[in-house]
């Protein structure tokens, strides 16, 4: 048992620790202040010196707090829980364990550390930055240096970590050292259980077939589930920037095997995992060669004039790009559009515009702008960041501090199936949307040979977005209605970027809202909505069913004459590895 003595040297140890945490920010926070003054609406240092007022009031409070929990821990045995000055915030279960509290030094060590996040997020929230990307920048920033810097990722400072290898005998710490070992030979963390999960075994299973394919993409047509389908076609877009069996990862969560089961002919762009020889590709090859061939190819083998389309994220963008090149060609071929999460305008742009300024765009335009690649491991990294508690500390924790292995989980699989994107397209895309948010402007941006206008894509659309959404924010989406020239329906899911869309009515989870105002402002809209329970699948389908054509006999057989089925679903191209 330690005595009162060495608790008292822990404590001020520890608080020091807390102090110099507090303070190297205020020395980040000024080095910002200098870059942020010279440019315009940016910082005012004078407004966040060290005399302001708003600066004192938050140190006061700060103060105070260590104080309180301060007092409050001395002379606490161990066994005896202190004060609870501060508490994580909801969702927060780093500190779930019971060995967190039952000693007054790791109890402290918690909260302490907790003030201290508190304060600093305070500070970035608070400091007087006109600019809004640059405050958002700065939140971000701080976000990963409070998450990077908890005590539960540290040997030292986890009791979780000592009370595990305790009651293994060590052996946890070799187990940890072992799962290390593997992930450095993997150059990733794992997430998952890998051996529990294999494409086109127990995930991608939907039945069908390639019926065609390039060198950018295979297109696959699944088998109806229906004698009577819609008389047009549907036709999936997915991102570029991961595999597509987000959409079709079990039978249960399957949008794919939903849209099949509505009654739909569903047609899906699966898109080639580039790899070296192909890192000559660009914007205009994913709309030509991509989404407009693949319009083409459904037309073809459909007999129809037009389809109904679906574009989700990134792939929603190609697809109103190529929309808006077809109709500038006089051509119109899409009767509805679905987009699910989906920027077109990049205003805010969410987290990764916090990624991406000019220096860091023309770094990818000098190495990589006319040909190469961004590895699939970078890609993942990049989005692992904006969830760093969720998707990185979480399994530093768990499978090397704790020695434990991920449970199996299908979505967590699908995240670390990493895909590569070829240098000239990415590079383009930065500029264009995320720094320069051109896409928006008619006649701004010349594609495939034409200027592009999203004024020309007229049909009816709907417009989906997830509330908590990190990489395409809810507001951001919203903006589509006002971009698009066709009539909008706005539908607005609960949870975020990946969780809200896969949300299969079976499992009655989560809630949506829903409203008919078509005004500009999106809290306007939100404020009139009614939130509704359940899935927003059903709603898409009544939605899409509305916009079918009629209904004729499901066909017999897949593809047709001149695009005979080949391999069947879900084909080669998702299953090449980065």
């Amino acid at each position: 048992m330690s005595s009162p003595l060495d608790q008292n040297a822990a404590f001020q140890a520890m608080f020091q620790a807390g102090n110099a945490m507090a303070q190297g920010f205020n020395q980040l926070l000024a080095e910002q202040q200098k870059k942020l003054s010279a440019a315009p609406g940016g910082v005012n240092p004078a407004a966040w010196s060290a005399e302001s007022d708003a600066l004192k009031s938050l140190q006061q409070a700060w103060i105070a707090q260590h104080a309180q929990l301060w007092q409050g821990m001395l002379g606490k045995a161990p066994g005896q829980s202190g004060p609870q000055v501060v508490a994580p915030e909801p969702g927060d279960k780093r500190f779930d364990h019971p060995a967190w509290s039952e000693s007054p030094v790791y109890d402290y060590l918690r909260q302490a550390y907790l003030i201290n996040s508190e304060y600093i997020k305070r500070m970035a929230d608070e400091a007087p930055v006109a600019d809004g990307q640059a405050k958002t920048r700065m939140r971000f920033m701080t976000r990963q240096m409070i998450d990077a810097m908890a005590p539960s990722n540290f040997l030292a400072t986890n009791p979780e970590f000592v009370q595990k290898a305790i009651e293994t005998k060590g052996e946890s710490i070799q187990q940890g050292i072992q799962n290390l070992l593997s992930d450095l030979e993997k150059g990733r963390i794992s997430m998952t259980d890998d051996s529990a999960f294999e494409v086109g075994r127990n995930l991608a299973v939907t039945p069908g077939a390639v019926v065609f394919e390039n060198e950018l993409m295979q297109l696959i047509q699944y088998s109806p589930l229906s004698e009577k389908v819609a008389a047009r076609p549907f036709l999936m877009v997915p991102p570029c920037i991961n595999k597509f069996y987000i959409l079709d990862l079990q039978p249960e969560n399957s949008v794919v095997r939903y849209a099949v089961e509505q009654g739909n002919t569903v047609f899906l762009v699966s898109w080639k995992n580039v790899q070296a020889d192909l890192g000559h590709l660009t914007w205009d090859d994913y709309i030509e060669r991509g989404a407009l061939t693949a319009i083409k190819v459904v037309q073809d083998i459909c007999k129809v004039d037009q389809i109904n389309a679906l574009g989700f994220c990134v792939g929603g963008t190609i697809l109103g790009s190529a929309l808006s090149v077809a109709s500038l060609r006089g051509e119109n071929p899409v009767a509805s559009l679905t987009l699910l999460t989906t920027l077109l305008d990049f205003a805010d742009s969410g987290e990764i515009g916090c990624l991406v300024d000019e220096k860091a765009v023309q770094l990818r335009e000098a190495t990589i702008g006319k040909g190469g690649l961004l590895k699939g491991s970078e890609l993942a990294q990049v989005f692992s960041a904006l969830r760093a508690n969720d998707l990185i500390w979480q399994y530093v924790v768990g499978n090397y501090l704790k020695g434990n292995k991920p449970p199996a989980f299908d979505l967590l699989y699908w995240n670390s199936d990493a895909t590569n994107l070829p240098g000239p397209f990415l590079a383009w895309y930065l500029r264009n949307m995320y720094l320069e948010n051109n896409l928006r402007v008619p006649g701004k941006l010349e594609m495939c040979g034409v200027k592009a206008d999203l004024g020309r894509v007229g049909m009816p659309a709907f417009v989906y977005a997830s509330r908590e959404d990190h990489i395409v924010p809810w507001k951001s989406a919203y903006l589509s209605r006002g971009l698009l020239g066709g009539e909008t329906t706005f539908v607005l899911g609960a949870s975020g970027h990946i969780a809200g869309v896969i949300n299969p009515p079976t499992k009655n989870k989560r809630s949506h809202w829903l409203g008919d105002s078509a005004t500009a402002n999106a809290d306007e809209w939100f404020d009139a909505a009614t939130e509704v329970k359940g899935s927003w699948w059903p709603v898409w389908a009544k939605w899409l069913a509305s916009h079918n054509g009629g209904e004729v006999a499901a066909r017999a057989k897949l593809g047709s004459k001149a695009y005979p089925p080949g391999e069947p679903a879900p084909g080669r191209y998702v299953k090449e590895k980065a």
